[in-house]
């Protein structure tokens, strides 16, 4: 299959490293002009140079903006006004008990994780609407199906994903637009790595040897029994970005690696 996203442009939320990274270098291999998008300037920058060096047939431009306000979502609006794909791949998470969480907590994670997708489609769905073509996606996770207890709040958000995509998908029906949630399971990203040293550091363990023990023992239903690696999600998200996956929407496509135990 070749997938060819000449001439469409691209926004990715959350693109400087890890999962957003992965896929804002997949969609510009592709042929796409791709927008970098992240907090700090210096980081964002460097992501951009990174991702020229490693894909120099690929288009990339950084627009730096705190996108978990509203504020921020404005500013990336007035910088780049129309795109043909969305990936909205910003996202937070933290190990929290229930009852330790206060409402400035649950609120704080769904601006981030929910309402900045919210923002985002609701206006760049409108272009592509007209356009009659576009594709949107929303990076929900396992954890929106087997919410994790010490990341309720984060298990709701992924799970609120779900359901704004599913939505959406009804909401654009005909018009040529398609809207899929993605959801990956445990991914090797830079903050994973930080957990998984954290994690060895209290047990006396090495980082490769916590790495090798974190799924069988966290998420013992996994049929790969490993981490994902970032490109391994991003190579169905930029499949779900292309023309080839018209028939594909409204879908909760699972790349979390057999964790979730169903069927369907």
């Amino acid at each position: 299959m070749n997938i060819d996203l000449s001439g469409k442009r691209a926004i990715v939320t959350g693109s400087t490293d890890g999962i957003g990274f992965a896929v804002a270098e997949g969609l510009g291999k592709a042929g796409a002009h791709v927008i970098v998008t992240g907090r700090e300037e210096a980081k964002t920058a460097a992501a951009c140079e990174d991702l020229r060096r490693r894909s120099p047939q690929g288009s990339y431009s950084a627009v730096v903006a705190d996108l978990g306000g509203a504020e921020g979502c404005a500013a990336l609006i007035v910088a780049q006004p129309e795109t043909d794909i969305l990936v909205n791949v910003l996202g937070i998470y933290e190990t929290r008990e229930f009852f330790a969480l206060d409402d400035a907590d649950w609120e704080h994670l769904f601006q981030v994780n929910v309402m900045s997708g919210v923002r985002l489609s609701r206006h760049y769905a409108q272009g592509m609407r007209a356009r009659h073509w576009g594709r949107i996606q929303f990076i929900s996770s396992e954890s929106a199906i087997n919410i994790p207890p010490d990341m309720l709040h984060y298990g709701v958000t992924k799970a609120a994903l779900l359901g704004l995509s599913r939505g959406l998908a009804k909401a654009l029906a005909g018009s040529g637009v398609t809207v899929n949630a993605i959801l990956p399971g445990p991914t090797y990203t830079a903050g994973t790595r930080a957990m998984v040293e954290e994690m060895a550091a209290e047990r006396g363990l090495s980082h490769e040897e916590m790495k090798a023990r974190f799924v069988p023992e966290n998420r013992p239903s996994s049929l790969i029994g490993r981490f994902a690696e970032p490109d391994e999600v991003a190579h169905l998200c930029v499949y779900a970005a292309s023309p080839q996956a018209s028939c594909t929407t409204g879908a909760a496509l699972r790349v979390e690696g057999g964790i979730v135990d169903s069927i369907v």
